[in-house]
């Protein structure tokens, strides 16, 4: 068995510090088939095939290392004729390309998998049941990279985009949207037209994504932020970033400012060693306070995955005084996210019902990576056969087997905390989600 010789080893490196490179990715590959490593070409020619499915150099190179000849339209042309060319010179002959090997063929298997047949799942739902943004949680969902200053406009989500999960939906009607819709009868029992509602619960499960589905419910702005758009490294400036992105907030009212890890912000200030934190802090509830009703139209949403670190001074009445447990998706929301994630895959008679069952407890990104991983295992398996086929059901199950609910470990840290630490009954909706799962 061959080695790798120093310099595939140096690109090896160069690629995993640049993974979506194509062409520093082929040129491994090129270096892998020159040592006879065929079969490690072939992984790089498909990763790369992955990255970018058009490349008709990924192609060519892979059906070489597999010991297939390249089709004649892919067979590189003959170098352009010079300007001045010496007559005695002939020109140069250019082989004839073999005929493309049988049952192999890219451009026929592209428009087999193009021209699926139907139902591409075994028990097709209505189209309106596919969401028209991501439900993968706080990271499926993107929020963009939106910074302490750049607002989005009034966007076309809300919470009918949301699959599932009813109960929040209701209490969110309930508790915060409901009045913000009625100026009018706010203003008849005399309620604020501000507010904040403080998100928890694992990671993955799709804050985030219903911030901004809040967002599109009001038809306001929506603005996130994160401690890396407010912390500075010189003295004072945290401070002036923290009320820069609620004066901007309130100059974009109606406006939905959307404070992510927000443990991160406003962590207890008992806990601190820094001066500076604390003050950032401090100027963090001073913005929240709105003196002399400087926040009329801002609704303050805020996500952390462990509220037990937020500071108590954020919750009292007035700031972020409302609190929602967003859950893993139920089995409605797992549908629907697992539509939206296959919707543009070559995939062929999948039930959705069973992998809906295979999948409880499985968070937003969790469902996201399940997607992926089987999508991986089809491409992997038409590299090796070479013959393209589309995903299945033994696919997505094989990758369902393999995934852990990420969601396990945050229950297992917050569990101690609902027992032990439930100043208030603020904990009491987990502690009844965790007797119902049977995880006290």
């Amino acid at each position: 068995m061959s080695t790798e010789s120093p310099l595939i080893q140096s690109m090896r490196t160069a690629v995993a510090a640049a993974p979506t490179d194509v062409p520093l990715r082929l040129h491994l590959a090129e270096l892998l088939l020159g040592e006879g490593l065929s079969e490690a070409a072939v992984a790089e020619a498909a990763v790369a095939l992955q990255h970018a499915p058009g490349d008709m150099g990924a192609r060519t190179l892979m059906m070489r290392a597999m010991g297939l000849p390249a089709p004649a339209a892919e067979q590189p042309e003959p170098e352009p004729t010079p300007e001045k060319p010496r007559a005695q010179e002939p020109a140069p002959e250019v082989p004839a390309a073999p005929a493309p090997p049988t049952g192999f063929d890219w451009a026929a298997a592209e428009n087999e998998v193009a021209d699926a047949v139907p139902p591409r799942f075994v028990t097709p739902g209505p189209a309106s049941t596919a969401p028209e943004a991501p439900l993968a949680a706080d990271g499926g969902g993107d929020p963009g990279d939106a910074t302490a200053w750049e607002v989005d406009t009034p966007g076309t989500v809300t919470l009918a985009d949301v699959g599932g999960m009813e109960e929040i939906k209701e209490r969110l009607e309930a508790a915060f949207l409901a009045p913000m819709r009625n100026p009018e009868l706010g203003r008849l029992y005399g309620k604020s037209l501000r507010g904040g509602l403080l998100m928890y619960g694992p990671p993955g499960c799709g804050k985030t994504f219903i911030a901004r589905a809040v967002a599109g419910e009001l038809g306001a702005s929506f603005m996130s932020v994160s401690i890396n758009d407010v912390l500075d490294m010189w003295m004072g400036n945290s401070e002036r970033n923290m009320h820069e992105v609620f004066e901007t907030a309130r100059r974009q009212a109606p406006c939905v400012l959307f404070l992510d890890e927000v443990d991160a912000l406003g962590a207890k200030r008992s806990r601190m060693q820094h001066g500076g934190m604390r003050n950032t802090v401090n100027q963090l509830l001073t913005e929240l306070d709105g003196v002399g009703g400087a926040n009329e139209g801002v609704f303050v949403l805020a996500a952390t995955n462990v509220p037990w670190d937020v500071d108590i001074a954020l919750r009292r009445p007035g700031r972020l005084d409302r609190t929602l447990l967003v859950l893993p998706p139920d089995a409605p929301a797992r549908e629907a996210i697992l539509r939206y994630h296959l919707r543009d895959r070559p995939i062929e008679s999948v039930d959705l019902g069973k992998l809906v069952k295979v999948t409880e407890d499985l968070s937003g990104a969790d469902l996201a990576h399940l997607c992926e991983s089987a999508s991986e295992r089809a491409l992997l398996d038409s590299t090796r056969t070479g013959v393209v086929r589309m995903i299945n059901m033994k696919d997505l199950l094989g990758a369902a087997k393999e995934i852990r609910p990420s969601t396990d470990p945050w229950f297992a840290s917050a569990r101690n905390v609902a027992m032990f630490a439930n100043e208030g009954g603020m904990y009491d909706e987990l502690l009844a989600y965790l007797k119902r799962k049977r995880k006290l």
